[in-house]
């Protein structure tokens, strides 16, 4: 017997609202696939296949790390386009007032 699923149209363009939290927390997670690639083993060329290769050619890891840096990459430009982003000065080692950066 035939199960009724449902199923997101093929043209659906869906608008999500993203907080600067979960920009960081998914910005987080690229860095976990990044590091689980293993870049310096594997070489450069595993790495920029994912510009070159369709996506369907592409292994399961570089798959989710190439979905994780387009959604990225999408809050960016949305950042961008609304205006969203803000400057800041960070210092520098040798600056007056730095504090180096410590892991909790």
């Amino acid at each position: 017997m035939p199960v009724t699923v449902k199923e997101m149209k093929d043209d659906a363009i869906i608008n999500i609202q993203v907080n600067k939290n979960y920009y960081l927390m998914a910005k987080a997670a690229s860095f976990i696939f990044l590091k689980s690639l293993n870049i310096e083993e594997k070489g450069d060329e595993y790495f920029k296949e994912m510009l070159s290769k369709k996506y369907e050619d592409l292994d399961p890891e570089q798959k989710a790390f190439f979905t994780i840096i387009l959604l990225l990459s999408e809050i960016e430009r949305q950042a961008k386009k609304d205006n969203l982003y803000e400057e800041k000065e960070l210092l520098e080692p040798g600056d007056e007032g730095y504090v180096a950066p410590t892991v909790d």
